[in-house]
């Protein structure tokens, strides 16, 4: 079960709040209370009062790539290497543009090849299917596993613009899509794990003086697609030994493991063992979470608000209840905050 209402196109955050006349960290913060079932209003600038000393923060290191590069009449995004396959071979996502936006297309045909921007080609080797190993392969009707003719990162450095969507009206610098916590030796998502936009490096200091913790994990986004609505497929991630200690180290002192966006999120309950401790890992997850699942490894979540039918929605679920997550977006809905990477917060809270 999760929630369901209507997003009004007037609450989509159309540009980075900068482009609004505010900091990076003056969006709104709507803070949801499991215990008590309370939903309050706040600004992200209040977030070290809302924490206390001795929690932790996971946050996601994952630097942006700009993932999207336009033809005349198709957009192709790129999304995550295949697993197991060389840097040269990705899963990718082609799009039909039409004026500033696009929408998934479905053509193409295997080996078919297109031609790229700075004389690279692009082969399209066959549809991606989640679990081909397993015993029921799901084939994508909108992903393909495609072959650049050259180092896909670098070329898209060189050639690449962010990946937007429809509801962002212009194009941004990859600067925008970056967040306080970005290194560049992460560089690899096709979107920006967007729960750590509002941080800045003075409201990082203000947490870290009044005792909170903060602990890195890396997991790099595939595309989104908000028309599909899909359950995200395999992603790369890395949990630290480090940060696999803190969070043991936290946990047995009591203290409150606060993940900074659904990436972190999948990271640590991919990563949770037998007895619930989690563990140092590396690789790829296809693990997601659910209310049937139910989380091991955190005990709140700092997100976005997510839209309608996005997968996103059973894992907060998961995490706060269906009656409190219910409460907390009509309570977004009646007090306009904004949806979307360059909208408002909601920080989901055990007390």
């Amino acid at each position: 079960m999760t929630v369901e209402f209507a997003l009004p196109a007037a609450l989509e955050a159309h540009e980075p709040p900068e482009a609004r006349g505010r900091a990076r960290d003056g969006v709104r913060l709507l803070v949801s209370r499991r215990a008590t079932g309370e939903v309050s209003h706040h600004g992200f600038r209040d977030l070290p009062s809302l924490l206390e000393p001795g929690d932790l923060l996971v946050v996601n290191t994952s630097a942006t790539l700009p993932a999207a590069v336009r033809l005349d009449r198709i957009s192709v995004h790129f999304s995550t290497p295949v697993p197991g396959g060389d840097d040269r071979l990705w899963i990718v996502e082609l799009r039909r543009r039409a004026g500033k936006a696009d929408r998934p297309y479905s053509g193409g045909r295997c080996g078919e090849w297109i031609p790229m921007p700075g004389g690279a080609t692009l082969t399209l080797v066959r549809r991606h299917a989640s679990g081909r190993d397993g015993p029921s392969p799901r084939e994508s009707d909108r992903l393909w596993e495609a072959r650049l003719s050259t180092d896909v990162v670098p070329y898209l450095r060189g050639h690449g613009t962010p990946i937007r969507y429809g509801y962002v009206r212009q194009d941004w610098p990859v600067a925008a899509y970056q967040t306080a916590f970005a290194h560049d030796r992460a560089a690899g998502g096709a979107e920006m794990p967007s729960a750590g936009r509002p941080f800045t490096p003075e409201l990082v200091t203000r947490l870290v003086s009044g005792g909170v913790l903060i602990a890195p994990i890396t997991l790099h986004t595939g595309v989104a697609s908000p028309e599909a609505h899909e359950p995200p497929y395999a992603e790369r991630y890395e949990v630290p030994e480090a940060t696999a200690a803190l969070v043991g180290h936290v946990r047995s002192r009591g203290g409150r493991v606060i993940a900074v966006g659904t990436t972190a999120v999948r990271a640590l309950e991919t990563s949770v063992d037998a007895s619930g401790r989690v563990r140092a890992s590396a690789g790829w997850t296809e693990h997601v979470v659910t209310p049937e699942r139910g989380v091991r490894a955190v005990d709140g979540l700092l997100t976005g608000l997510h839209e309608p039918k996005s997968s996103h929605l059973m894992m907060l679920t998961a995490i706060a209840g269906p009656g409190l997550l219910a409460a907390t977006y009509e309570s977004a809905l009646a007090e306009r905050y904004l949806w979307h990477e360059f909208g408002d917060a909601n920080l989901i809270l055990p007390g």
